[in-house]
């Protein structure tokens, strides 16, 4: 059962049993219209309480049932809404733990809510691209007023039930409970308080105007097109949360209805529950079942006190996991730990993180410049400089010193972690963690996993990252993972546009402008164009054949590294991170592109995104071909929080599945034609051709 029914004296009460979230699926939507039809026949029932087992009332929606008939079948939420506000007795909503989505307009069209304190209580279905569609925007403005709803409604974040209580004129708690262990008794004393009322007092009645009237919906618009100018759910936020003060109930519920139909339908509300589901869908390992043992982790040790050692060191120290720090030489580690406070000391000033907080979190770290000293920790993550020799120095120490049963990581991000294994006796205990920079804010999480990494370390690594907010992601090993060996394509094209007829500031002003954070070289110079020019001198030596523009390297040859030496693809000031586009850099490219005769070309911005984001979606078939990595969802969750790929298309895979995958071939085969571009590399990928041909999609 996924909604109990028991009586307790004279009150009824229908309890919402659906885990984790008592999610409003079918099954429970019509436990409750049944149990409400139980209570309303029995003359010994004098009033009803909702309320929800474990620990939600009720989450919302069931995402089982997303996109499926289920969702909208009989009886549907409006149906149980409607039979929660006709029944002949009074029912209390119960709220605790969580109340969002279809869980809050569930206790909107309930009689009386008494909430505990600590409810987070919300209506986040702009974040799916969504309005509420269950009557949240014309009911939630006639309990707490237009202005708190629309913010609510807006952005979607939660508030607590306490701090909701405090506002003025607030009729959305008729009482709070004293505690979450008084709320069930406090609920049942409620109900027997109201079940004489007439008439019953319904939410739909209640008077719902803005004293400003257009002039706030104006103004509240302008805040909103500057705010969320690719994502058109929070401009609709507005116009039903306006049709509440101006149409009747009935009217501005149909209005409701009207614009969530039509949003549902859009390509930003398509892809943001596509990521919803993709990320869920991340923490899963095939192979790996949910109730696989788990190794404790109550200690982390860090090998390098750099920027990434330093980040790395952060994230578990902001969970209250201790951390031990190794470094060669002192001043390494006092630089380190000198980083690492300043990183804190500009979250205190900026009134993110308080005093004690910060002091709390520094006294968990501590630093030794000896490999013994690391013997008791349960993790340990090497974050050294990624050459091959340096990590099996260090790996073949951790395997001389940890003790049984800890877990070797390496943070490499493109190092073969079997190959690292392999300095180990211990090859079931090592895994690849690379955190992306800086490691303190990115939210991705590659897992590389190896031929022999234990399933165990792989259960409990997925849950380490959920421990520290990371979004984690696995891959299996090759050169690069998943994101890296997608970039790698990625950059080789914005090369070979460079000596097609583009400037840097072209390519990248054209694919910022269809959403990324930034273009392929600025990115460049971010990262440290050093990195890249590194790569393909190893690459002349593994795959002679592979075809590179030279005109990352000429850059390189001049010394311009980017950002850290104020003069890459683009000039620097100091204490800036604005690009401006350098004359000598364009004449370079200029004079290269006569060298091999080639004459320039005008292209489209169609074609630079075109080129640029179809050569990510080509290698990322094959990695999915490869079993690098298990879904393609996975390689849209790495690209969209680690790589700044536009959230609002919902990642790489996603876009060419919108697009059209029959579409995505044809632009590969006109770009084969190119003979200035490599025609190996943009025939489609097998696995790409096959779904292309069927009609299929990767998700």
């Amino acid at each position: 059962m996924t909604a109990e029914y028991k009586v307790h004296g004279d009150i009824a009460v229908i309890t919402l049993n659906n885990p984790p979230v008592n999610g409003l699926g079918f099954a429970t939507r019509l436990g409750i219209t049944d149990g409400l039809a139980k209570a309303n026949a029995d003359v010994a029932v004098k009033a009803v309480v909702i309320t929800g087992a474990g620990k939600a009332f009720s989450g919302g929606a069931d995402i089982k049932e997303f996109g499926s008939p289920k969702a909208l079948q009989e009886p549907n939420l409006l149906s149980v809404i409607l039979a929660v506000e006709n029944s002949s007795k009074p029912v209390v909503a119960a709220v605790h733990t969580v109340c969002m989505g279809g869980g809050l307009e569930l206790a909107l069209g309930c009689h009386y809510r008494i909430a505990e304190p600590g409810c987070s209580v919300a209506l986040p279905e702009v974040k799916l691209g969504l309005i509420p569609g269950a009557g949240g925007t014309q009911r939630l403005p006639r309990v707490l007023g237009v202005e708190p709803a629309l913010n609510m409604i807006f952005s979607g974040e939660p508030i607590k039930s306490e701090m909701l209580a405090m506002l003025p004129g607030q009729k959305l708690f008729d009482k709070m409970a004293a505690s979450a262990e008084s709320l069930a008794e406090e609920a049942l004393a409620y109900a027997r308080s109201v079940a004489d009322a007439r008439p019953m007092p319904l939410v739909r009645n209640l008077p719902c105007k803005h004293p400003l009237g257009d002039a706030y919906f104006q103004f509240a618009r302008n805040m909103v097109k500057g705010m969320s100018k690719n994502f058109p759910a929070p401009a609709k936020c507005v116009d039903a949360v306006e049709a509440a003060t101006k149409q009747k109930f009935d009217v501005g519920m149909a209005t409701e209805r009207d614009i969530f139909a039509s949003l549902m339908f859009t390509a930003e509300s398509k892809a943001l529950r596509h990521i919803f589901m993709a990320e869920r869908a991340a923490s899963k390992i095939p192979d790996v079942p949910a109730d696989t043992p788990q190794r404790a982790i109550n200690s982390v040790a860090v090998i390098g006190a750099g920027t990434m050692g330093g980040g790395i060191s952060m994230n578990f120290l902001n969970v209250g996991i201790p951390v031990k720090m190794l470094e060669m030489k002192q001043d390494a580690l006092d630089r380190g730990i000198a980083t690492i406070r300043k990183n804190y000391e500009s979250q205190v000033k900026k009134g993110k993180l308080k005093q004690d907080k910060y002091e709390q979190r520094m006294s968990l770290l501590s630093t030794t410049l000896s490999y013994d000293d690391l013997k008791d920790a349960d993790m340990v993550i090497e974050a050294v400089f990624e050459e091959l020799g340096v990590k099996e120095a260090v790996f073949k120490e951790l395997d001389r010193v940890m003790k049984p049963g800890a877990i070797l990581a390496s943070n490499t991000s493109t190092l073969d972690v079997n190959k690292i294994a392999s300095f180990t006796k211990r090859p079931e205990d090592v895994v690849g963690l690379h955190f992306f920079s800086p490691a303190n804010v990115m939210k991705l999480l590659e897992v590389v996993r190896g031929a022999k990494t234990a399933k165990d370390v792989m259960a409990t690594v997925m849950a380490v990252a959920k421990k520290i907010k990371k979004t984690a992601v696995v891959s299996g090993v090759c050169d690069g993972f998943i994101g890296n060996r997608m970039v790698e394509q990625y950059g080789r094209q914005g090369g070979f546009l460079l000596d097609e007829g583009c400037t840097p500031a072209q390519v990248d002003k054209a694919i910022e402008k269809f959403g990324f954070a930034m273009g392929p070289f600025r990115m460049g110079d971010l990262a440290g164009n050093d990195i890249g020019w590194a790569i393909r001198k190893r690459r002349v030596v593994e795959k002679p054949d592979m075809k590179y523009s030279k005109t990352a390297d000429l850059l390189c040859e001049k010394g311009r590294f980017g950002q850290k030496t104020g003069a890459g693809w683009y000039d620097y000031v100091a204490g800036k991170r604005d690009a401006i586009p350098n004359e000598d850099v364009v004449k370079m490219i200029e004079e290269h592109r006569k060298s091999l005769g080639i004459t320039p070309r005008k292209i489209s911005d169609e074609e630079i995104v075109q080129r640029l984001v179809y050569s990510l979606v080509n290698e990322a078939a094959r990695i999915l071909e490869e079993g690098i990595a298990s879904k393609a969802s996975d390689i849209d969750m790495v690209y969209l929080m680690g790589y700044g790929f536009p959230i609002y298309r919902g990642g790489p895979m996603n876009y060419a599945d919108q697009v059209g995958l029959f579409n995505v071939v044809q632009a590969m085969n006109r770009f084969a034609q190119n003979p200035l571009d490599d025609a190996k590399f943009w025939q489609p990928a097998p696995l790409l051709a096959k779904l292309a041909a069927e009609g299929k999609t990767f998700n």
